[in-house]
């Protein structure tokens, strides 16, 4: 959608006060702690667009309240496995030379949308050492929530959702759909072993840049929206609009542990499985 279309589809501009607003109506809690997946877009014309959009959010949530966001980095990976794109096989042993190392300040986040990454750079916002799915936070638990981001099974317990769910963290999907959830990812560590992955991505070491070869599941999102549907079904989703963004929002725990229930109820995810996992 074109800045045209979001302004001639928009009925009054979005400002920190209505959003705030907004956001106080569907339920985010001051001095809660918050998992938030954005589009920019969806919310209407934002007066000082992904900027006004963070400092709502931080606003609510008020100076006890702690801020996360993905910062995905998808492309600090092994370049034969691209697919959106994919690139030459003539192009992979230069990408393999060349591809900068994770830094946790300077790698951008790469398909999380205008509003994450505009909070990476956010002044006092830490963020995950994780080089393809790290997460930023910024609060009270912000560093709780990011220290020791496992490189192996790398959205698992010793993750930052692990530590979310130990927080009672809130989820916000803001104008985004279920098959951008990803604490989803966590109820397929906790119900199975699945499908062993080998991710190889670009870090630093004793000083050094190298691949680091790392296990990890094979994530099967493609169920993701059906949760969400039997989710949503339950009754525990608060459904409403923050602007012109249809907006969900709900107990990161308790969809974890019924994501968990739904994939050990649904025979259709042993083709995706392999026996059980304490990951």
């Amino acid at each position: 959608m074109s800045e045209q279309h979001v302004v001639e589809a928009t009925p009054t501009p979005r400002t920190v006060q209505t959003l705030s607003a907004d956001l106080q109506l569907l339920g985010v809690k001051d001095g809660g702690v918050l998992l938030v997946h954005s589009s920019l877009k969806s919310i209407g014309w934002v007066v000082g667009g992904a900027r006004t959009v963070i400092q709502a959010l931080l606003d609510v949530l008020g100076p006890k309240g702690t801020l996360v966001m993905p910062a995905h980095s998808g492309s600090l990976s092994e370049p034969s496995e691209w697919e959106n794109p994919p690139v030459p096989e003539a192009w992979w042993p230069l990408i393999r030379q060349e591809m900068p190392a994770f830094d946790a300040q300077r790698t951008p986040s790469a398909g999380m949308g205008v509003i994450a990454e505009q909070f990476r750079t956010w002044p006092g916002v830490v963020r995950s050492q994780h080089p393809c799915v790290s997460f930023c936070a910024l609060g009270p638990q912000a560093e709780r929530i990011t220290a020791n981001h496992s490189l192996e099974f790398s959205l698992g317990e010793r993750s930052p959702l692990g530590r979310l769910y130990e927080l009672q963290a809130q989820t916000l999907l803001l104008g985004v759909n279920y098959d951008s959830n990803t604490c989803f990812h966590l109820a397929e560590y906790r119900v199975r072993q699945p499908t062993s992955y080998i991710g190889h991505a670009p870090v630093i070491r004793d000083g050094e840049r190298i691949w680091a070869a790392f296990a990890d599941v094979d994530f099967q999102t493609e169920w993701f929206p059906a949760i969400g549907e039997a989710w949503d079904r339950s009754g525990a989703v608060q459904l409403g609009w923050v602007g012109s963004a249809p907006s969900r929002l709900f107990s990161l725990p308790s969809a974890v542990d019924f994501a968990r229930e739904w994939l050990d109820e649904h025979p259709q995810r042993n083709s995706m499985t392999d026996g059980s996992s304490d990951q």
